[in-house]
């Protein structure tokens, strides 16, 4: 029988000596793989896996860093990217950076890879600041990640720098005749009064199976504002972990649009802190998933500081034997005085075997706020597709078209017209109809 645990403790020894870097870096790591050690893989009985049963991805002796080279070409990759825009573009073949697909630079900021960071000294200052700092020490997926961590994105905008265009950072798995747990570790730092968009996306191009464990850590400056947009559309037997850790300084803004379309176990563990006055925080999702699919959506947001706001919608559509799980907690400190916090989840369930466990929460310690949370769960209306029927159009399109309305609150914040076409596009699919319309 596999021991996944085991055999990962045994090749972080490996790791460690092939990947040395500056002193903090190798703590970090060292510190990681001890909480990893004592913790190991959460389980069921953990009230955060409560509703998310990772055993059956844990029953594979995944190979950690693919030696196979695999060349793509820009055709291979063209439909998964939002191509219709021009943006910087940082490109990972399984694993590795492509300077041959990317379009970095280091002229207006610093778009990059993180291992170039960690071996330049010109980003040490950076590094040391803020790798590492507002990402769990004691979170079992995250500590792997910082045990491992070798490779990701590595952004960093500048004060008073407001980006020309957008990034695309996209992971390609490919041609690996094993499976594979990828470990990528992204650093976004945003300066003050700074602005950037980023469009994330992790995608497998072939039918073998892997897992990504993915940490982001993002900085958001004073009066500063950062948009990420995450595409999930992978295939039936490919799962995702993905940790996000954001910190929010004063007068900043920062939003995470969330589209999840497919993957075996797909987890987001999102997790905002705002730390100091005037932060608004943004946290839309959409997900659309069917056969066996599973998506849980794990939300954050700590309230520190006074005059805050935060705007949290996920909208979740789930057809044969699809399970989702949103659990969504907004915790509001007792000094965090007049804010404004809403959270809200709404579902529909198109069969009899697709599932939904909602769990929105409130923590308020202040009071002199104004915050709200629901959740719904249903079917959809009769009376409204019985109408649409009686006027002539099909089922399907009638259906589609209502779950289209139902969706189209959660793309409200979006202010990038062609990633508003590709979830469109994405939504289409999914339903198995070809419509003209937008969200």
């Amino acid at each position: 029988m596999i021991d996944l645990k085991e055999n990962l403790l045994a090749r972080h020894l490996v790791f460690d000596e092939k990947n040395k870097s500056h002193k903090n870096i190798e703590e970090l790591r060292q510190h990681a793989i001890e909480v990893f050690k004592e913790k190991g893989f959460p389980k069921r009985k953990d009230e955060e896996w409560k509703y998310t049963n990772i055993a059956p991805i844990l029953k594979v002796d995944y190979k950690l860093f693919p030696e196979t080279e695999v060349g793509l070409e820009y055709k291979d990759i063209k439909k998964y990217l939002i191509n219709d825009i021009d943006t910087y573009l940082i490109v990972f073949i399984n694993g590795k950076y492509s300077s041959f697909l990317s379009n970095t630079t280091h002229d207006e900021a610093d778009i990059c890879v993180l291992s170039s960071a960690l071996n330049n000294s010109v980003h040490h200052s950076v590094i040391e600041n803020y790798f590492g700092k507002i990402a769990a020490k004691d979170e079992s997926f995250t500590a792997l990640n910082t045990a491992f961590a070798r490779d990701g994105a590595f952004i960093y905008v500048p004060n008073n720098t407001i980006l020309s265009k957008p990034i695309q950072v996209v992971y390609f798995s490919t041609g690996v005749l094993q499976e594979v747990m990828y470990q990528p570790r992204n650093l976004i730092v945003i300066g003050d009064n700074a602005q950037a968009q980023i469009i994330e996306c992790h995608q497998t191009l072939d039918g073998v199976a892997n897992l990504t464990n993915a940490v982001t850590e993002v900085n958001v400056g004073k009066n500063a504002e950062v948009q990420i947009h995450k595409f999930q559309n992978d295939s039936d037997n490919v799962s995702l972990i993905d940790n996000v850790y954001i910190n929010q300084e004063r007068d900043s803004r920062a939003s995470v649009f969330t589209f999840a379309f497919g993957g075996k176990i797909v987890r987001n563990n999102l997790n905002f802190y705002q730390n100091g006055e005037n932060c608004n925080s943004i946290l839309d999702g959409v997900t659309i998933i069917d056969k066996k699919q599973h998506v849980d959506h794990h939300t954050l947001v700590v309230h520190n500081y006074p005059n805050c706001e935060s705007h949290e919608l996920y909208k979740g559509i789930y057809a044969d034997e699809a399970h989702g799980v949103f659990n969504g907690k907004i915790y509001v400190h007792k000094e965090a005085q007049k804010l404004n916090a809403f959270q809200q989840n709404n579902n529909v369930l198109l069969s009899d075997s697709a599932s939904i466990d909602t769990k929105p929460q409130l923590e308020i310690f202040a009071d002199d706020v104004k915050c709200s949370h629901g959740c719904t769960v249903g079917q959809l209306d009769e009376d409204a597709m019985f109408y649409m029927q009686q006027r002539g159009i099909g089922k399907e399109v009638a259906q589609a078209l209502l779950l289209y309305a139902f969706a189209a609150d959660a793309l409200q914040h979006v202010t990038i017209p062609q990633v508003t076409a590709k979830v469109n596009q994405l939504v289409a699919n999914k339903l198995g109809v070809s419509i003209d319309f937008d969200l």
